[in-house]
């Protein structure tokens, strides 16, 4: 198991406050648009809460209004307007008695008055002098040509009401259901555009802190130490730009909003049916400890799986990534059964962490499920009970029930928001941990203002190591004059390519001094030291892209007739102006369409763009045919004069017309001087040399 891995496994803290605070700060520049969220949030909150009361209110009050209690006033001296039934107004008492009308009504009064309910028997419809409560069954009988309600022996007079007298009494409730599904319908079309108007800027404040993380990390990544790469895979470092990154996405934009919102459905419904009936609310509330052992234990066992899976999931891209970069060499081994088998491993490791991760989410959805089934079964049970004896009013079990259904959706909401912020946890440590990473080589405060660069380099006890002391180059002195041509040559793994790196500061030394001009190159600002230190590698990476944009870099400052006077000055426009495009000709990934020379001339061309002051070649003519060569041996003659020229080659027949020849054995200098005085020497450059010619 990796290092990384046990390092992320030791964060096993649920939630981190620390990296949750630091999360937050990419939200603070957005926090006027997060907080205008909220607050369109908390305005869908209260719409979303109050469509069950008015289905509540339409019921109660309205589609079985009809068999509420009413009080009788004279026509005309009714404080509501009512019903006109013969030579009296008749008013319902809940309408009296509403919170919004008391101040209209002596309440004392109010209590004296006698009461009148209208009753259905055999699809015939009575206004009767008395209450019959919901749990009670009555008789009719006719006496003298007019009917009489009995109930528990007790008799009411009761007037038959006919359709149209029914109608009446109807009237009411016929225009509040219409108000009602006005007042619905506006409220659903107000709803659907808040909701519009609310995702959409949580939607772009998330995608705008996701940009500013995305530049931030990539920027980070690009200062980093080439040392830095070496030790870490290319598919772990993509996982964590894209892969972690999107998880964060995810995070800001379903979590960190909606995440207040369900809070506040949750409270607003445990305040809402607490006002209807507390007695209901308290059942209703009985699975909240449930609730709350359930996401403890998905808690306690959530967070390690999702980790595990982040972790599998970047040695499946770093596989991948090796894989088809390497295609060629597989191919041509015939390694594709090995490389699968590998790559199987690696993917069923993933697959196991993922069926875990999975495991863990599979039982603590259906268990919030389960929970809400045994909370609605107990609230059917005591509410149905209360409306079959009269002691309730049906909407207001139907209110509950719906008010229940939504109490669990935002806790099925919070535990995938739950899932997700485990999730975006287990990536922003990653995430952090790269942006965290220290192997950057420092620019100075105060660098020496350098405009350009004469040429002079100093190697000064030079003492350098990729790991610890491990030493790559040992105690290196050498000056190199301005304009002079000076060439490394010894065996694989001698230090040349070691030396170009410290040159342009891809790494920094571990003793020693390197001076260009005099100046410690630590003194100078990067990109001014980079800018004038050109170097042509022997591997040439091309960018997808065109002709054009591979030799400029993009850089605006390069204008068009300078691009090609450099590709006409290194030969490089032999090839380009027969291409179908030009300089427009499409480059395809690592300009795999081009062959090795043309690419190197390509390199060649991109180097010269830039004006450096200082030119290295590492073994720039190494994998060239002899054609393209000698087209590169012509622009080398014209690229060196007048500019200090390091060149890296194990073929010496390209460098014995240097100023200086610089063998290294072992990371030290064993020999120095001209191609001549090296020969004459009959030392370890004229061992070489004679091995080349005898070849």
């Amino acid at each position: 198991m990796s290092k990384e891995y046990h390092e992320e496994e030791a964060l096993t803290k649920a939630y981190d406050l620390k990296i949750i605070r630091r999360l937050l700060k990419y939200a603070k520049p957005h926090k006027w648009l997060i907080a205008l969220a909220i607050f369109l949030m908390l305005i869908i909150t209260v719409l979303e809460l109050a469509q069950p009361y008015l289905i509540k209110v339409a019921i109660d009050d309205h589609i079985n209004g009809i068999y509420t209690p009413m009080v009788r006033y004279e026509q005309g001296k009714a404080p509501l307007e009512g019903t006109y039934f013969g030579e009296h107004e008749y008013v319902r008492v809940k309408r009296l008695t509403n919170i919004f009308n008391q101040h209209l009504v002596d309440q004392q009064a109010l209590a004296t008055l006698d009461r009148f309910q209208i009753v259905e028997k055999d699809k015939r419809y009575y206004l009767t002098a008395g209450i019959v409560r919901a749990d009670q069954t009555f008789t009719l009988e006719w006496s003298s040509g007019k009917p009489q309600v009995i109930v528990e022996g007790k008799n009411y007079t009761a007037t038959e009401l006919t359709a149209s007298e029914l109608r009446s009494f109807r009237s009411y409730d016929i225009n509040a259901l219409y108000l009602i599904s006005l007042i619905f319908l506006v409220m659903l079309l107000v709803l659907f555009v808040i909701t519009y108007i609310q995702q959409y800027m949580l939607q772009y404040a998330g995608q705008r802190i996701i940009y500013g993380i995305r530049q931030e990390l990539f920027t980070h990544i690009q200062r980093l130490s080439l040392s830095f790469f070496d030790k870490n895979p290319v598919g772990r470092i993509l996982t964590r730009v894209t892969n972690d990154i999107e998880t964060l996405n995810e995070m800001y934009t379903e979590v960190l909003v909606n995440l207040f919102k369900d809070l506040l459905v949750l409270v607003g419904i445990i305040i809402v049916m607490m006002s209807l009936n507390l007695k209901l609310a308290l059942i209703s509330f009985i699975s909240i400890p449930l609730v709350l052992l359930s996401t403890w234990l998905y808690k306690r066992y959530a967070r390690d799986a999702f980790r595990i899976v982040r972790v599998r999931l970047a040695r499946i891209n770093t596989t991948l990534n090796e894989n088809i970069s390497g295609m060629r060499i597989i191919h041509i081994f015939k390694r594709e059964k090995q490389q699968f088998e590998r790559f199987d491993e690696i993917n069923t490791s993933h697959y196991d962490a993922s069926m875990r991760e999975l495991k863990t989410v599979a039982v603590f959805r259906p268990s919030m499920d389960l929970i809400y089934s045994l909370a609605l079964a107990l609230l059917l049970w005591f509410g149905g009970r209360e409306v079959l004896g009269g002691v309730i009013e049906f909407g207001l079990l139907f209110a509950f029930i719906e008010y229940l259904r939504r109490f669990f959706q935002p806790i099925n909401d919070i535990t995938e928001q739950f899932t997700i912020l485990q999730q975006a946890m287990a990536s922003s440590e990653r995430i952090f941990q790269l942006l965290d990473q220290q192997m950057i080589i420092p620019n100075p405060e105060e660098p020496v203002e350098v405009s350009g660069f004469n040429g002079e380099i100093e190697f000064d006890h030079v003492w350098f190591a990729y790991n610890n002391e491990n030493w790559v180059l040992k105690d290196i002195s050498f000056t190199i004059k301005p304009g002079e041509m000076v060439a490394f040559v010894g065996a694989t793994g001698a230090g040349k390519t070691s030396i170009i790196n410290l040159l342009g500061r891809f790494y920094d030394i571990q003793k020693g001094a390197i001076r260009i001009d005099g100046i410690d190159i630590r003194d100078i600002d990067l990109e001014t030291l980079r800018r004038n230190v050109g170097i042509v590698l022997q591997d040439v990476f091309l960018f997808s892209g065109d002709i054009r944009s591979n030799i400029t870099l993009n850089n605006q400052n390069i204008t068009e007739q300078e691009m090609r006077d450099v590709a006409h000055y290194v030969n490089a426009s032999t090839f380009i102006e027969k291409l179908p495009q030009m300089y427009s000709e499409e480059v395809k990934e690592r300009g795999s369409t081009l062959s090795q020379g043309q690419r190197q001339l390509l390199s060649f061309a991109r180097t010269l763009a830039f004006k450096p002051s200082i030119l290295v070649l590492d073994e720039a003519t190494a994998n060239i045919d002899t054609e393209t060569e000698i087209l590169i041996q012509d622009a080398l003659n014209k690229l060196i004069k007048g500019r200090t020229t390091i060149v890296i080659a194990h073929r010496l027949s390209t460098i014995q017309h240097a100023d200086k020849i610089i063998v290294l054995h072992k990371g030290t200098i064993r020999e120095m001087g001209s191609h001549q005085e090296l020969l004459t020497h009959e030392g370890l450059y004229y061992n070489l040399y004679r091995l080349q010619y005898q070849e």
